[in-house]
């Protein structure tokens, strides 16, 4: 038996159904921000459970709308069908830029049609959005078809800057290494765009803003280091203030990004390689009594990942955790889905406080290294607020094709 396993069944409840999350809801009630994280992209009761704890914020809390860890453009086709304008799927499906399976998915398939259901039957329709800064091209060419229609004046600025990343073939690293290499880089002519567009529509500024972001994202990538990752995150937390500011005084707003965005990066070793994360942000924005963070674990199953970035989607075998982690605990000592909630103030019991490594599968997963490659030492009461555990999970279902392998990978060391 694990030191841990009478504090497990002091804090911890079975899961069976959406009623079993009254506790959360409870501990939600009071805030502004709930960021439901995952512990990878690519499993389907990851999606179902975030599902069904937004689906109780919004109808029983009022939360506003649903911010994910996605582009910009796209998030607005998904955001324009759940309003009526066409069928989720068929926004869903246009999804193209790698990982597609994060969001062109069965799974995001059904919260749409859900979100599409409940905004008919509302004045108040709740919204969907991307908070993430990649989509540096399609946010460019949104610009340029808004203001041709709504400010033709505005045209030229934009345009400078779209013909100063022409040469780089809407290749990221290509600009990247063209602002390392050469004293040439196209942040003046996006910020006097972004100066001109600011306070313009929310879509065509969040795009401006979008393109500033990428741009500074990718020469700070070439660089290594934690410089990159706190661009993005930072971003993240903006354009989450930015919508909330927009959906007025009392908005309410759901976050969907991984763990390692949604959990605080002061309880992990991020903070000590110099990463913020959108989770930290936001307690130091809004105040942690305005902000709940939930993880979500699992110990064994199957997962849709690549085997390298822009290698195609495989369902894949993810190993038994590793031994001493709080998988590894969970899965000997929890209800095979069980709910979390942290006591907020007073004593803690030690699986709260310790330092324990915590698995973090990315959309780029080699499962023959898991036991090594993929786990961050974390306090888990400080990095979140509660946790969703499912022992055992399967795959998510993509839209598009995939390949299929589920092999169990060999255990390291050979033989144990």
């Amino acid at each position: 038996m694990h030191r841990y396993g009478d504090e497990v069944g002091a804090i911890g409840r079975a899961l069976h159904g959406p009623g079993d999350l009254d506790v959360l809801l409870d501990r939600a009630r009071g805030a502004r921000v709930v960021l439901i994280g995952e512990a990878s992209h690519g499993t389907h009761e990851f999606y179902e459970w975030r599902a069904a704890l937004t689906r109780r914020l919004i109808a029983e809390l009022g939360f506003s709308f649903v911010a994910v860890e996605g582009d910009w453009p796209d998030c607005a086709r998904v955001d324009a069908a759940i309003r009526g304008a066409v069928r989720p799927r068929a926004a869903l499906v246009e999804y193209e830029r790698w990982p597609t399976w994060m969001w062109a998915n069965e799974e995001t398939v059904d919260f749409a049609e859900w979100l599409r259901a409940y905004n008919a039957r509302h004045d108040n329709a709740v919204g969907f959005h991307g908070l993430d800064v990649y989509s540096l091209w399609e946010s460019m060419r949104e610009i340029l078809v808004w203001l041709r229609e709504h400010e033709p004046d505005l045209v030229p600025v934009a345009l400078r800057a779209y013909h100063c990343f022409e040469p780089y073939g809407e290749d990221p690293n290509a600009y990247a290494y063209a602002t390392r290499f050469v004293p040439h880089s196209c942040e003046d002519q996006v910020v006097r765009m972004l100066i001109e567009l600011r306070g313009a529509d929310l879509g065509v500024w969040q795009n401006a803003e979008v393109v500033a972001g990428a741009e500074h994202y990718y020469r700070a990538m070439i660089e290594g280091g934690a410089r990159s990752w706190n661009v993005r995150d930072r971003h993240m937390d903006a354009t989450l203030g930015r919508l909330l500011d927009h959906y007025g005084r009392h908005a309410r707003a759901v976050v969907w990004a991984h763990n390692t965005h949604v959990g605080d990066g002061r309880a992990t070793d991020q903070s000590r390689h110099g990463e913020v994360t959108l989770g930290e942000l936001a307690r130091d924005r809004f105040g942690a009594g305005e902000v709940v963070l939930v993880g979500l674990g699992t110990h064994r199953g199957t997962v849709v990942a690549g085997r390298a970035w822009g290698a195609p989607m495989e369902v894949m075998g993810v190993p038994p955790a590793r031994p001493g982690s709080i998988e590894d605990v969970l899965h000997a000592e929890a209800p095979p889905e069980a709910l979390f909630v942290f006591p907020p103030l007073g004593e803690r019991p030690d699986l709260l406080v310790d330092e324990v490594p915590h698995r973090a599968i990315g959309v780029v997963y080699k499962p023959e290294r898991d036991r090594w490659a993929n786990y961050t030492p974390s306090a888990l009461g400080d990095r979140y607020d509660a946790f969703v555990w499912i022992d055992e999970t399967r795959a998510l279902r993509p839209l598009h094709p995939l390949h299929i392998d589920t092999r169990e990978p060999e255990t390291y060391p050979s033989g144990v």
